[in-house]
């Protein structure tokens, strides 16, 4: 038995695996996202601590035995947020997250120091990574910048709590701009341009293998592995985006996944470090030995959706979805635009300014034509950043939140022009791949561990729909062009 935890923006994941692919059970706990000024994003770490609590006190509660299998514990978790520790191991302040964006300066001064950071990072400066928020503490909070003594990724934190190791996977490491991706190793130029060493960083491993073992006490206290003394390894983990890929099986070249989650992500696996930085390509190590992905990323997918629900009174995000589908082709047409910028945007604009549009309004225009150009205005978005990327084999398998509603997986693969998958458990996305790398630290063979999930449905593009979506699709990206230069002012 294996558990994987996925902390994401929005919620704090577990899920119990068994070694016969089974999902025995899963458990959330909701997080709150802060938002103290325009542009910042940040959550107190205790909040997460809290949320695996209490998720571990629901798998408690009806999977007490299964929890005395429990043999090793993957980690998998939201990217590039920075959680900045002093001497003693204490936090110092709340942690800057993957879609704030007050690092804007840092990033073109990070850039102008380091000439050759493209050619390290395989990734341009974004205010998203992490390096430039060390960059934004030390000129804002000094004081602060000075007694931090350490720099960890969310999940990282986690493992800290669980362990009290200080210890990260390539996958994640790779989203820091402080990796040298190709060498899988921390940069010393990088962590130079942000006066930073190696003895901020924690240690690196790869994601299949044990980095920690979980405290006793927390063992005992969960009741975690007792069937076997109570020793559990802690693999090394993923960054989200590659933990999903391992619990979706997409470990081999050429195989790829679409995530609608709170953001938006196309990942395409790879068997070589293939940077792509002039248009705003994510090059990251997977969270296998020996393995890369090239990744676009948006900032804002179905938490766009969650948010026209509540600022238009649509209701929820189903709510929303159902008033979208009951729009013709001919109403789909004269539907406005919506360009999904709510957080600024990464792949392929690198641009932390730019803002949500709603345009082309007219009196005729009602609820479902706003929910129409929302969940569209998405998939348009992801469709720009599958043009940056080296195109899939063959189907996506489509995963997260927004993966829930057949509508939209059809319109996504109307938009993208490519077939999409539904798996069992795609759903789950991190907290299974979390667990499968758990799988692998504790000696599981790969070709046995990560085989793709059964597909459920399968979603073909139609062809006559091509025209009209290219259209939209040619309208969009003029209207982002046109007001682009307003944002900044």
């Amino acid at each position: 038995m294996y558990l994987g935890l996925d902390l994401g923006t929005s919620e704090l994941k577990a899920l119990l695996l068994a070694d016969d692919h089974r999902i025995v059970a899963t458990a959330g706990a909701r997080l709150e996202l802060g938002r103290p000024q325009p542009l910042w994003a940040e959550q107190a770490p205790a909040q997460w601590a809290d949320a695996l609590h209490t998720v571990m006190a629901q798998l408690q509660a009806t999977q007490a035995e299964a929890l005395a299998q429990v043999r090793a514990i993957g980690l998998s978790g939201q990217m590039h947020g920075a959680v900045l520790l002093d001497a003693d191991g204490q936090v110092l302040r709340p942690a800057i997250l993957w879609n704030d964006g007050r690092s804007a300066a840092q990033c073109t001064a990070l850039t102008q120091a380091v000439p050759a950071l493209a050619q390290i990072t395989g990734n341009l400066a974004m205010p998203g990574f992490t390096a430039p928020k060390l960059l934004w503490v030390r000129e804002h909070e000094p004081a602060l910048f000075a007694r931090t003594a350490r720099v960890l990724l969310p999940k990282d934190w986690l493992r800290f709590v669980l362990s009290g190791e200080a210890v990260s996977d390539m996958s994640d490491a790779a989203g820091t701009l402080w990796l040298d991706v190709a060498r899988r190793d921390w940069s010393d130029t990088m962590l130079a341009a942000t006066g930073l060493t190696r003895a901020h960083m924690p240690r690196l491993v790869e994601g299949s293998a044990v980095s920690a073992w979980l405290d006793p006490a927390l063992a005992r206290r969960w009741g975690l592995g007792t069937a076997h003394g109570g020793r559990v390894a802690i693999a090394g983990g993923g960054g989200d985006n590659a933990a999903s890929a391992v619990g979706m099986g997409i470990v081999r070249p050429g195989q790829g996944f679409v995530s609608l989650g709170t953001s938006g992500v196309i990942f395409i696996a790879g068997a070589a470090f293939a940077p792509r930085p002039e248009r705003a390509v994510h090059a990251f190590c997977h969270a296998l030995p020996g393995r890369w992905h090239q990744m676009s990323v948006m900032l804002s997918a179905a938490s766009a959706v969650s948010w026209a629900a509540r600022a238009f009174g649509l209701g929820d995000e189903a709510a929303l979805l159902a008033q979208a589908a009951t729009l013709d082709e001919d109403a789909r047409a004269r539907a406005p635009l919506f360009l999904p910028y709510l957080s600024g945007e990464r792949s392929p604009h690198n641009d932390p300014h730019a803002q949500g549009v709603l345009f082309g309004l007219g009196a005729g225009h009602g609820p479902a034509d706003i929910a129409y150009a929302v969940v569209e205005g998405v998939s348009l978005g992801l469709r720009d950043g599958l043009d940056t990327l080296v195109p899939p084999d063959d189907a996506l398998a489509l995963v997260g939140g927004g993966a829930r509603s057949l509508w939209w997986a059809q319109l996504l693969s109307d938009v993208l022009e490519v077939p999409l998958t539904l798996a069992e458990g795609g759903e789950a996305g991190g907290a299974l791949g979390a667990a499968r790398l758990a799988w692998l630290a504790d000696g599981g063979d790969e070709a046995h561990v990560c085989v793709p999930p059964p597909v459920r449905q399968r979603f073909e593009p139609r062809a006559e729909r091509s025209p009209g979506h290219r259209a939209r699709q040619a309208r969009f990206r003029a209207l982002y062009e046109a007001v682009r230069p307003l944002f900044a002012a």
